[in-house]
């Protein structure tokens, strides 16, 4: 009796000591500062379309995984709407193991060299993970930790392809290549269908190629993602507009059985304003598009843009930084955000803001255009400009501007380009009358499943929430592809 006692006071002592151990181990993890993403320098990459973040080193990816505390909830995973195993993977990074930190991105992620750039982190994972929400404290940068694990599987020549079921040869079609389809293929493609992806475009990635600069996501990674899925056998059709090359009748005789849309909200607003028809102004996504996929910084090719030396974006998303940083690249002496709020409520990423000032961007906020003039041959030369102040909160919680009377001005400009948003492609809504839409011309969908009035059309993305991120996107996606999969099934069995 006497050595069971001695023994289970050995035993309780190793518990206490080891439990000491893994407090003191914590203790010094998260006294550790966060690790800094390198940067290119502002007065070169603004002259360029060289990437701004350099990336991690693998010395400093591993000091940063060392960070993560493996919490025993990790509220970082449900703070990642694809619901990426985030523990595992920084964890595999701890232990150098690189190759199965990638593997484990794509168990629940098609795109993760993708999301590790433009991923709003700080907003959803990061900002749910232990250190902020318990210790007060700068969150583990999981989304550097994701492109450094991206970015060594892709230079290592090993890309790894995500295991599929069998072949069921059942054929389904996902419209748009943007990424809320490229992450419904890439989970109906593991779910063993025969999946093909029609863009209409001559390129594939949607959003991710026409809307989004080189300097923050170049289109070789894209690319690369892209080709893994083709491994996947997923099958692309570019240049190919569903509901006019060919229409929904025409691709079920071909044998598509169900349909996933993502044709997102490529048609831009503007602000009905005096004199925003003149030569010289655009729509960020006609200025973004041109330059991202036509060579118009090219001034020798078919379709320039004639940017000129002093531009002005109206807006304050990160559609509107990558518009106005794109100016400063494309040789503007003066590239300038004019936004009607506060830097305070801007939308853009804070890091995007930030990456902006550095490069030279002037930033007028608390200002409204209020109409545009031009020259003789057309083109706008001026702008009305107004400043304003802010009120009470609106209905997205955003102080409202208000104007300040006689406070308006004339500013030169000689480009302008209007970043005040975007609405749902109207195309697919246009082609199915009986497909239910909202007053904003989004599609009605079930938010548990994606599939919308029509049984067999499931949509997610911009053409369901109007305008949101790269990630929203694709965990509806995600969703949309687990409906799809439960609608066929059931329809399979019921045959």
């Amino acid at each position: 009796m006497e050595n069971i006692i001695e023994y289970l006071k050995a035993e309780r002592a190793q518990d206490w000591r080891a439990e000491l151990r893994k407090s003191m181990k914590a203790k010094e993890r998260t006294s550790r500062e966060r690790v800094q993403m390198p940067e290119e320098d502002p007065f070169v990459r603004n002259k360029s379309k060289i990437e701004v973040n350099i990336g991690l080193t693998a010395e400093a990816a591993v000091l940063e995984a060392q960070r993560c505390l493996d919490c025993p909830d990790p509220t970082c995973i449900t703070g990642c709407p694809v619901g990426i195993n985030i523990p595992k993977f920084i964890k595999n990074i701890e232990a150098k193991n690189f190759a199965g930190a990638a593997v484990t991105l794509k168990e629940t992620n098609a795109l993760p060299a993708v999301c590790g750039r433009v991923c709003p982190q700080e907003k959803q994972c990061e900002i749910v993970c232990f250190y902020t929400i318990k210790l007060n404290k700068v969150p583990v940068a999981i989304g550097h930790l994701e492109r450094f694990a991206a970015d060594w599987e892709r230079n290592s020549g090993k890309m790894a392809i995500p295991e599929t079921e069998k072949a069921n040869n059942v054929k389904v079609a996902v419209i748009g290549s943007g990424p809320a389809g490229l992450a419904a293929a890439g989970d109906l493609a593991k779910f063993g269908y025969d999946v093909t992806v029609f863009e209409a475009l001559h390129e594939i990635g949607g959003v991710l190629k026409y809307g989004i600069p080189e300097f923050r996501l170049p289109n070789e990674l894209v690319d690369t993602e892209i080709e893994v899925m083709r491994k996947m056998g997923i099958k692309f059709r570019v240049n190919f507009i569903v509901g006019k090359t060919a229409s929904f009748d025409d691709l079920k005789k071909e044998g598509f059985q169900a349909f996933f849309v993502g044709s997102g909200a490529g048609l831009p607003r503007f602000m009905n304003i005096p004199g925003e028809n003149y030569n010289g102004i655009f729509s960020s996504n006609e200025y973004l598009t041109r330059v991202n996929l036509m060579n118009a910084a090219d001034p020798e090719f078919d379709t320039p843009v004639i940017s000129g030396n002093k531009v002005a974006v109206i807006g304050g998303g990160n559609t509107a930084m990558d518009s106005v940083r794109m100016a400063k690249r494309l040789g503007a002496d003066e590239s300038m955000i004019i936004y009607r709020r506060s830097e305070v409520e801007m939308p853009a990423r804070v890091e995007e803001v930030k990456h902006a000032k550095e490069e030279g961007i002037i930033f007028m906020n608390l200002h409204n255009p209020l109409e545009y003039y031009a020259d003789e041959n057309g083109r706008v030369k001026s702008m009305k400009i107004q400043k304003m102040e802010l009120g009470e909160p609106d209905a997205s919680g955003r102080r409202r501007p208000v104007p300040i009377e006689g406070s308006e001005f004339i500013v030169d400009v000689d480009t302008v380009v209007v970043s005040v948003g975007v609405s749902p492609n109207p195309l697919i809504p246009a082609a199915l009358s009986d497909l239910k839409c909202t007053d904003w011309g989004t599609i009605v969908v079930d938010k548990e499943t994606m599939q919308s009035s029509i049984p067999e059309i499931f949509a997610g993305g911009d053409i369901v929430r109007g305008g949101a991120t790269v990630i929203l996107a694709m965990g509806d996606g995600r969703t949309a592809a687990a409906g799809m999969h439960k609608y066929i099934q059931e329809k399979i069995k019921a045959n």
